[in-house]
């Protein structure tokens, strides 16, 4: 069983019997995690809704903390416990690396930085950071057909993957767009419990998202998020 902490915007943390993993920290309450369990911290990019320095006091931990991020991502002269060269991955797009028996695999941005593709005990989780598709009415043409292209070629690569959890973007500033990644997303893959995120505290956009006709398919494994500090056990 996995239990999911929605900590707020993009951020959620996920437990395991002997682990746990800390997605895309910047805002709410972390819980305490259980000493016993080594810790995984990942970092989509620099933005500031995705990263805030302070994820490196968990370093202070006692046991094994392991930090994996951009290799832009500058990490401060804090905490007072050095971080050892195995307890630090940098990251670049189509990597893949593995740490303590976790195996990491990132896909590129359509922003900044990397999404991940996690691997653990027989477990998958994805958090995609802010790889989406992003389609701007705003924008010219070229750009909107140049975002869905990188998109669709980034996600292609998963080829219908089973995947446990996945944290995916909804983002309401996209308008009647916002659904479109995360749409390709499930069609694409065989995720078992998605979590709909960068939804910047509107959690109305769950409504939405049940009334559009394109999540139909999958709409019982959308996981419906309604304040932050959440708590989700994952059964399937």
């Amino acid at each position: 069983m996995m239990r999911v902490t929605y900590l707020s915007h993009s951020g959620f943390l996920v437990e395991m019997d002997d682990a746990c993993f800390l997605f895309d920290y910047y805002k709410g309450e972390i819980p305490d995690i259980d000493r016993e369990k080594q810790l995984f911290v990942f970092v989509s990019h620099g933005h500031y809704d995705h990263y805030k320095k302070e994820i490196f006091r968990l370093a202070e931990r006692e046991k094994e903390t392991y930090y994996i991020l951009p290799e832009e991502i500058k990490i401060p002269k804090e905490p007072k416990v050095k971080l050892s060269e195995d307890r630090l991955i940098l990251t670049v797009p189509g990597g893949e690396y593995e740490a303590a028996g976790c195996k990491i695999r990132t896909l590129r941005s359509t922003d900044e930085g990397v999404a991940y593709l996690v691997s653990y005990r027989g477990k998958r989780i994805y958090h995609a950071g802010d790889l989406n598709w992003w389609h701007w009415e705003e924008e010219e043409e070229p750009f909107n057909r140049m975002m869905r292209r990188n998109y669709q070629r980034e996600i292609d690569k998963l080829d219908h993957m089973e995947i446990d959890a996945a944290f995916v973007p909804v983002d309401p500033r996209l308008g009647e767009q916002y659904c479109w990644g995360l749409d390709y997303f499930m069609r694409q893959t065989r995720t078992k419990n998605v979590f709909p995120m960068h939804f910047w505290g509107e959690y109305e956009i769950f409504d939405r998202l049940d009334s559009e006709a394109c999540t139909e398919a999958y709409r019982e494994r959308m996981i419906r998020i309604e304040r932050e500090g959440q708590i989700f056990d994952l059964e399937r």
